[in-house]
């Protein structure tokens, strides 16, 4: 583990060790607290993690049913049965799975006509359900959490946004044609992460080692949105080897 203040980072030497992980400390959260509002994440990082937790779950070393889950973002405007809807791959990834009840299962509508009214009214849920207690990241090669995009400002709450170039050229992997990627999301806002009790972040791949860097070594900005998390009290981070590429050459550079 590299050290540095609030922020604890590991590094491992594949995904699937950083899963392993993962799913250890979220478990841990879930013993402690069965009835932990938990927000999840999409995209290729928490794979590793979800299967990690279904194994967990056939095990019977944990027990997801008094869980409350929160996603941290969604696609807008995409239907709910689409494949590459947010909605269909936390079904298909891991509540399909394991024994989380459905009505505790809480994603951004992406179906919805009235995006104001269904960002307002997810920042509602989550504040009376005492907010989120274990919530997950990635960050993209841009910084951005959730879809927070790189900005003028940090935006506080729930909202719409436009995803960066960026963003839409990283997620057309998963899609058959460049013209099908949405080019809006709905995402939590920096508010809600941050109130999280406690947060981890996934990265692996060194195409991710620059914006590690910037995220925790350099200025907070709304440029870098995960630089915010430099002032959250309990952040852990899960690299591999080329993710933490630049971090471990400032951690020996500190030590020499």
């Amino acid at each position: 583990m590299l050290d540095f203040g609030n922020i604890n980072i590991y590094v491992f030497d594949s995904a699937e060790e950083i899963g392993v992980k993962a799913a250890m400390l979220l478990s841990e959260t879930i013993k402690e607290n069965h009835k932990s509002n938990v927000c999840f994440a999409t995209g290729g990082s928490p794979v590793g993690m979800y299967k990690e937790l279904i194994k967990l779950y056939n095990e019977k070393a944990v027990d997801f049913s008094g869980i409350r889950a929160f996603n941290l973002d969604e696609y807008y405007p995409i239907q709910k049965s689409n494949s590459q809807s947010y909605d269909y791959f936390m079904k298909d990834n891991l509540f399909n799975h394991i024994n989380i009840d459905f009505n505790n299962q809480f994603i951004p509508n992406g179906e919805t006509k009235d995006v104001d009214k269904e960002c307002k009214d997810y920042d509602k849920l989550i504040e009376e359900n005492g907010g989120i207690d274990f919530q997950i990241l990635g960050i993209g090669t841009n910084g951005h959490i959730g879809f927070n995009e790189p900005s003028k400002s940090f935006k506080a709450n729930t909202h719409l946004v436009e995803l960066a170039e960026s963003t839409i050229n990283a997620n057309s992997r998963f899609f058959d044609s460049m013209e099908e990627v949405p080019k809006y999301g709905i995402t939590m806002g920096i508010k809600s992460i941050m109130m999280s009790k406690r947060i981890i972040l996934i990265a692996y791949g060194e195409n991710k080692a620059e914006a590690i860097y910037k995220a925790f070594f350099e200025d907070v900005t709304p440029e870098m949105p995960a630089s915010i998390l430099q002032f959250h009290r309990n952040v852990t981070v899960l690299l591999d080897k080329g993710a933490a590429k630049l971090v471990e050459e400032k951690f020996k550079a500190r030590n020499k």
